[in-house]
């Protein structure tokens, strides 16, 4: 047997036994995985050891690739909008310090420069699959403090990608400097805004047009096949197999398809993460950690320090008041999967020491386990630190910041304006022009030797040029003219001198950067010198700007983008949406909490007026999501069922007793579950009580519990049972029913 086989056979048995036990134990099943794997690694000499560890490297490669895609589908770039600049300041404040202490503890321990830079991107992110585990466990999932603290993890899940592709570049060129940094991350834009863009523009399309041909199997090898060619992609491209993994999935994100996708790739996730992540346990060596066990307490320590510490001012400096920042600080104390990963990618470069994973895992482990004891701490801490704040700071501290307030008085009208539109004029030059380069780089690479050999070397520069200019048309004419009749603009035209003269500026800018890419063709394909093409790009663009069919490309390739980009919120209502009045309810400490009721609930098929939500609970029921369909503001008639999804206004402690309340209420199970039911033959003879009787007198639904499908005819076939028919000698009934009735009556 291949190696690979039974190594697989021994990771499997291993993890499912193990976790297991640690489900028993309501413990994190990554911990148990983890355990699992340095059962079976080469460090444990007392039980069955994988023999082929390479081959186990690359399934893991391929864990890491289902978990970023995954997780990719559990983001929108949308999201990230909508939450606005709180959670992005928490999250960033957070790992700037975290990574900074990271690196700070590693140079404290001479483990040199790149180990103490990973060292640090470890120790930045905390572990959303753990926090999210132990939300759960505690019954938190519903308190607002919460809501902010998964907004942050999400956004450290994505500056993780970021950091990922930085510490990649630096690991390259074996130093940091300043503009190798910038020129890596202008790459990084240009690749993420082009997959991005022309991903959402292709693929939901194709989707959506195949879609009466997607089975739950079609639609699973399309989806990992289009994974795995971003991946392609993204490695040739110099990046790593993860962000392309994750730029994939977010992608897919944002079509129709995304839960259904999301359903049929979670089993494939689930076993390749657990493969991942008993790799990760074989890793771990009791003698690295012996000898190690200094610099593992005080990492411990200063993730639970200064997570508690960072975490808690970073959320006070995004605007949330003390209890709830104090909360959400103390929440973060750990470290998980992220760290793994990047730890993985230290290792695959070659740039970190071999000690560093393992010792990595035992702080994770460590953090993991005190995780569900510093989220009960946080109310003590708070307490104390309420008692012995000055009154006047307290008061400051725990006012809470409205996130959808008034523009300072000292805001114009017009700083807004220009604020909107300025911000809308830097996504689309940002995306026009990575495009533009797109199609220059596409067609000098592939088209250009293909009309030199066809046609020779000038005329197939000219003929190579002509074709660029037009395919490159529409979005550099887009990147010129787009906003230029906005609501914005009008308003600020209509304003003073001043600021026509503004946005004249931003218009000429634009001009100038749309005929700096057309010079620069012209450059690169014709021998006339720089002067002539410089003079001649900006007629170049001024009839491109004039041309009506280029406008109706433009706009339309653009309409058919931001249908893409809206159809999945278009058709079936985001999570996030909430009425308008939320901000105000936020204000005073209520919040909108998704809750889902379980298949067991007692609640199932009764009104919400015979629940009386309100008066038991202090509660409100504000939509009611049924798969596809939402309902808001819904009425008393308006029943719930199993499996519905309620939008549910309340504070903390509403919620709470809402939530304990509703999982407590469920139904008995009356129907054993090993009761199965059989299809058997009953042949009338002279002593059968039925004889002479209709079926509807026979009693054999009502007494014997057992149901008549049909009578046999003479040639073989079954007809239909009226309840009218007598039953006569040597008739023969097939019925169905559970095994004891069964034998009462004879079969």
């Amino acid at each position: 047997m291949s190696p690979l086989i039974a190594d697989l056979a021994l990771i499997l048995i291993s993890a499912g036994l193990v976790t297991l036990l640690f489900k028993r134990l309501r413990q994190p099943l990554v911990l148990g995985y983890i355990v699992a794997g340095f059962l079976a690694g080469p460090h444990m000499p007392y039980t069955p050891t994988v023999t082929d560890l390479g081959s186990l490297h690359i399934w893991a490669d391929i864990g890491v690739i289902f978990l970023m895609f995954t997780l990719g589908l559990e983001f929108s770039f949308k999201k990230i909008v909508r939450m606005g600049a709180r959670p992005v300041i928490a999250a960033c404040c957070i790992m700037f310090c975290m990574m900074s202490l990271g690196s700070g503890i590693g140079h404290l321990f001479g483990w040199g420069s790149m180990n103490s830079l990973f060292l640090g991107g470890m120790l930045a992110m905390s572990s959303t699959t753990i926090i999210y585990k132990a939300f759960d466990d505690l019954g938190l999932r519903q308190q607002q403090f919460a809501g902010e603290v998964l907004s942050v993890l999400i956004l450290e899940d994505i500056l993780g990608i970021l950091l990922m592709v930085v510490l990649s570049a630096t690991a390259v060129s074996r130093q940091f400097q300043g503009a190798e940094l910038v020129m890596s991350l202008l790459q990084l834009s240009f690749f993420l805004i082009l997959w991005f863009v022309v991903g959402v523009f292709l693929i939901p399309a194709f989707l959506r047009r195949s879609d009466r041909l997607m089975t739950g199997e079609t639609l699973l090898v399309v989806s990992i096949g289009l994974c795995f060619l971003l991946v392609v992609l993204a490695v040739k491209a110099g990046y790593s197999a993860a962000f392309g993994a994750f730029m994939m999935g977010s992608i897919l994100a944002e079509t129709l398809q995304a839960e259904r996708i999301e359903r049929v790739v979670a089993p494939v996730k689930d076993l390749f993460g657990a493969v991942f992540f008993v790799s990760v346990g074989m890793m771990v060596d009791p003698a690295v950690l012996v000898q190690h066990a200094l610099p593992i307490f005080v990492l411990s320590l200063a993730i639970i320090g200064g997570q508690a510490l960072f975490g808690t001012t970073g959320f006070l400096l995004s605007g949330q008041p003390l209890r709830s920042a104090v909360k959400g600080g103390f929440s973060l104390a750990q470290i998980g999967e992220f760290a793994f990963i990047i730890a993985a990618l230290g290792t695959s470069l070659h740039v970190t020491s071999d000690f560093l994973h393992p010792v990595v895992v035992a702080v994770s482990i460590l953090t993991t386990f005190l995780t569900p004891y510093m989220i009960k701490a946080a109310t003590p801490a708070c307490n104390f630190l309420e008692r012995h704040i000055p009154d006047n700071l307290l008061n400051r501290l725990s006012r809470q910041k409205k996130t959808h307030a008034a523009p300072a008085a000292d805001a114009s009208a017009a700083k807004m304006l220009w604020k909107k539109l300025l911000f809308a004029l830097g996504g689309q030059i940002g995306a026009y022009l990575t495009l533009s380069i797109a199609v220059i780089l596409l067609s000098f690479s592939v088209l250009l030797p293909l009309c030199r050999a066809l046609l020779g070397h000038w005329p197939g520069n000219i003929v190579c040029g002509l074709l660029t200019l037009s395919a490159a048309a529409p979005f550099l004419r887009a990147l010129v003219m787009r906003k230029n009749h906005s609501e914005e603009w009008k308003q600020l035209r209509r304003r003073s001198k001043l600021h026509r003269t503004g946005l004249w500026l931003t218009f000429a800018l634009r001009f100038l950067l749309a005929s700096g890419v057309i010079c620069y063709v012209l450059e690169f394909l014709s021998p006339t010198p720089l002067w002539l093409h410089a003079l001649l790009a900006p007629v170049v663009m001024s009839i491109i700007i004039s041309l009506r069919f280029v406008k109706w490309t433009s706009i339309r390739l653009e309409r058919t983008f931001l249908q893409n980009l809206r159809s999945r919120e278009n058709v079936t209502p985001d999570a996030a949406t909430r009425p308008l009045y939320a901000g105000r309810l936020a204000a005073r400490h209520l919040h909108i909490a998704r809750i889902e009721i379980p298949e067991t609930s007692a609640w199932g098929g009764r009104s919400l007026h015979s629940l009386q939500l309100r008066p038991r609970f202090g509660v409100t029921v504000a939509a009611v999501v049924r798969g596809a369909h939402r309902l808001n503001i819904p009425g008393g008639d308006t029943l719930i069922f199993p499996g519905d999804r309620l939008d549910v206004i309340g504070d903390d402690s509403s919620l709470e007793s809402f939530t304990r309340s509703l999982n407590a209420d469920t139904l008995p199970d009356l129907t054993p579950v090993s009761q199965v039911l059989l299809l058997r033959r009953l042949v009338i003879r002279e002593e059968s009580p039925f004889l002479g009787l209709s079926l509807r007198e026979s009693g054999i639904r009502e007494n014997h519990r057992c149901m008549v499908v049909g009578f046999e005819t003479d040639n073989g076939d079954i007809e239909p049972a009226a309840a009218e028919r007598t039953i006569t000698r040597s008739d023969v009934l097939w019925l169905v029913g559970e095994e004891e009735q069964m034998k009462e009556m004879g079969v």
